[in-house]
């Protein structure tokens, strides 16, 4: 049997978080320490220009069990994700966000799920998000709606905050695509999961990074790389408008063999901006797909890490005897 350096593997992907990172990590040791187990936690700085580096060092020397990963540039959350993963030595790993949206309270019950052994997936379900706006609640519908259509999945109220046994971490680091969709690859492992429910908290510090045209890229990154239904759409699409242009063209020559033909100038002009328009969005979506592909077998690594540091696990904090206390 494998034996692991930690039980509890902690991995936050970081950008941008120095001025509440030490917040974050007191609230995830206190938990983990209240859990009983031996622990670890890991802080990716995803390439941030501030000085999150320097706050990751200052913790993992401060606090025992924390351990540092450094990218060598923005790399995206998903890479992130990915670099913790691989860098991870517990039996169990949990995937939080490092902004305390994720509620570190969560990580108990996470523990104590796993420990029972009716699942190997544990995945908090968001119940509710405080300061999602209204444009933003009325564009996920639709796109959540369009992923379960193409996917199969449900990731309407999923989230990243997960606790993943060992085997399914081994199971996600052998998927070898490039294009990562952290939710979506764990859906698709197929693994037993419990859902514990948890309300979105209110950012402890600084702003989002998820600007529209990122989380654009993460919806199309998640759509090409679960299904490939866009481009049946497109083959669909060619054949009801060939029928219509098969229609189109019997009317046209029957209303000329009869003489009754007119000038169409609008007609013509409407056809050709379907028409054009059609062949361009079959392009784009055939382009997208291209793309996946040139970048998959370019076979670039999915993260570069510049810099670590090491730290033994850490265990829960020992009660002081009366002795240690006169």
């Amino acid at each position: 049997m494998a034996t692991f350096e930690a039980t509890i593997s902690v991995v936050i992907p970081l950008y941008g978080e120095s001025e509440h990172l030490g917040e974050v990590v007191a609230a995830v040791r206190a938990e983990l320490d209240a859990a009983g187990e031996t622990w670890e936690t890991l802080l990716v700085d995803d390439g941030s220009a501030d000085d999150t580096w320097a706050a990751i060092r200052r913790e993992a020397e401060r606090v025992p069990g924390v351990r540092g990963v450094r990218l060598s540039r923005n790399f995206g959350k998903e890479a992130a994700v990915c670099a913790g993963l691989d860098a991870a030595r517990g039996e169990a790993v949990i995937v939080m966000d490092g902004d305390l949206q994720h509620p570190p309270q969560l990580i108990g019950r996470m523990i104590e799920a796993w420990r029972r052994g009716d699942a190997d997936v544990v995945e908090g379900v968001k119940t509710r998000h405080r300061r999602q706006s209204v444009v933003s609640r009325i564009c996920s519908r639709p796109f959540y709606w369009v992923m379960r259509k193409l996917t199969g999945f449900d990731f309407a109220s999923a989230s990243d905050y997960k606790l993943l046994s060992r085997p399914v971490v081994a199971a996600w680091l052998k998927l070898g695509e490039r294009n990562l969709f952290f939710r979506g690859m764990v859906a698709w492992l197929g693994f037993r999961v419990e859902r514990i429910p948890f309300e979105v908290a209110p950012r402890v510090g600084g702003r989002t990074r998820w600007t529209t045209p990122r989380l654009m890229k993460l919806a199309l990154t998640g759509m090409t790389a679960y299904s490939a239904a866009p481009l049946r759409v497109a083959t669909v699409l060619g054949a009801v408008f060939f029928v219509f242009a098969v229609a189109l063209g019997i009317q046209s020559l029957w209303m000329k063999f009869t003489g009754r033909a007119l000038t169409g100038f609008t007609t013509v002009i409407l056809l050709q901006l379907i028409i054009g328009s059609l062949v361009l969005l079959v392009l784009g979506i055939i382009g997208e797909y291209l793309a996946r592909i040139y970048e998959e077998v370019k076979g670039r690594p999915r993260y570069i890490v510049a810099e670590t540091t090491e730290a033994p696990p850490a265990g829960p904090a020992e009660p002081k005897s009366a002795g240690d206390e006169a």
